[in-house]
């Protein structure tokens, strides 16, 4: 079994969280199964599901195949929209707890803020709840911007520890970041490669043969850099250990000065605003 190799990084709540992890989005229950204890077996330590992805039964299986220790182990999954509110929030937690097979989990987030739906407040009385009876490690968000963060914090005072949005080299998202880090919320990238659609440019191609690197293995040295938390995604055992490769490498100022030009403010996923 190899060591894991990722740096965590401390929460806000004294939790600790694996820098880079394996996201399952989009990968179906049976490949998901053999996808985690492979990544495991790689050094991975921390694994990123949803009530959405329907493949948490697949995660606890590939995570009870691994062998490793559970509390080695860092994973979260997600309330999706249309269990928001109270009621509906705890008993989706207890049947994304029954599908993965195990006792808690290290971090629940509320998936979108579903704003139409106006429930997000209600949804994180009910995470306050599960993480105050130790069923859930550490509790936070996902696809908040600075507007639903802002009506979330007026209405507790329990400051989420991580929000997960879309970021790549087309998409930095410098003002949800800086919101992020004035109040002690841990940023975290998913679709990090921008769907492999930010693969193909020039610039990063560039960088990579600089480096020996592949333009996948450059973009997520640049999340790395940036202190995020990043879960790139792939259904290859091959392109999931690439992906680990990026720890004995390090972007220059000139490398990240170039990267930077790439942003665009194209989002390969969907508004926040918009998901109901």
């Amino acid at each position: 079994m190899t060591e894991p190799f990722s740096p965590v990084l401390e929460l806000s709540d004294g939790n600790t969280i694996p820098q880079l992890g394996l996201g399952v989005y989009k990968v179906e229950d049976a490949l998901a199964s053999t996808l985690v204890a492979g990544a495991i077996e790689l050094g991975y330590r921390h694994i990123d599901t949803a009530a959405l992805y329907l493949n948490e039964r697949g995660v606890g299986q590939g995570v009870r195949a691994s062998g490793i220790a559970r509390d080695d182990l860092f994973v979260t999954t997600k309330v999706w929209n249309d269990h928001h509110g109270y009621d509906n929030t705890l008993r989706a937690f207890d049947e994304s707890l029954e599908l993965l097979g195990m006792d808690y989990v290290d971090l629940y987030l509320i998936h979108w803020p579903a704003p139409g739906r106006d429930l997000y407040r209600e949804t994180w009385r009910a995470l306050e709840k599960l993480q105050a009876d130790g069923r859930t490690r550490s509790i936070g968000v996902s696809n908040f911007t600075v507007p639903h963060l802002e009506r979330l914090l007026a209405s507790t005072s329990t400051v989420p520890v991580i929000n997960q949005v879309e970021l790549h080299p087309w998409l930095p998202q410098a003002e949800v970041r800086a919101f992020d880090a004035a109040h002690g919320i841990q940023t975290q990238s998913w679709s990090p490669l921008a769907r492999g659609r930010v693969l193909n440019d020039a610039t990063l191609a560039g960088i990579g043969a600089k480096h020996g690197r592949s333009p996948a293995q450059v973009v997520l040295r640049w999340h790395l850099q940036q202190g995020l938390v990043v879960i790139p995604k792939s259904n290859s055992l091959g392109r999931i250990r690439e992906n680990s490769e990026v720890f004995d490498f390090d972007l220059d100022a000139a490398d990240l000065e170039l990267i930077a030009t790439l942003e665009s403010g194209i989002r390969t996923g969907s508004n926040p605003d918009e998901v109901n």
